[in-house]
């Protein structure tokens, strides 16, 4: 291949979409960590702090590579959060903590929504290295969803949709 748009996809220019969705990832993620700590905060139960420390994780490796992208095409990134004061689950007023089952659930549908995003920039990126980069952060989230259902059900969290549990009969007409 030859062209603007041929051989190393790093030394081809993004397109806006491309731009955008790496300065939102990283703007979403930067939120995201901020909230995975004042969940870590409130947890209780230590396979859920796993799985936090892995979304914090991600959400550290996420803000990291895409405000690198966006730095080499001479982009600002999002400005980063202050980082929250360390609490206590001790000293948090029951009122106001979150529970094990209610973090658990944000996770999911955190997880769930950050892998229809990773889909539609996996969709829309003409760069081979940015369709890869949301691929793996896609595969990523994929497996801490996994073992944070497998949490859910383990511990009883899961609030599942109606089940249809008996089939109707088919009517033959």
């Amino acid at each position: 291949m030859t062209g603007i748009l041929g051989g190393n996809p790093k030394e081809e220019p993004m397109h806006y979409g491309e731009i955008f969705t790496l300065w939102e990832t990283s703007m979403a993620a930067k939120g995201a960590l901020s909230g995975y700590r004042a969940h870590m905060y409130h947890a209780g139960d230590s396979d859920l702090k796993k799985i936090l420390a892995a979304m914090i994780d991600q959400a550290e490796l996420e803000i990291s590579e895409c405000d690198s992208l966006l730095a080499e095409q001479g982009i600002a990134a999002a400005p980063a959060l202050p980082n929250r004061p360390e609490a206590r689950l001790e000293d948090i007023p029951v009122g106001a903590r979150f529970t094990d089952p209610e973090i658990a659930a944000m996770v999911a549908a955190t997880l769930a929504v950050g892998m229809v995003a990773c889909s539609q920039a996996m969709g829309q990126s003409i760069r081979e290295d940015i369709g890869a980069l949301f691929a793996k952060y896609h595969l990523t989230k994929a497996a801490i969803g996994l073992k944070n259902l497998h949490l859910l059900k383990k511990k009883g969290w899961l609030v599942p949709p109606p089940l249809l549990v008996k089939r109707p009969e088919p009517v033959h007409a």
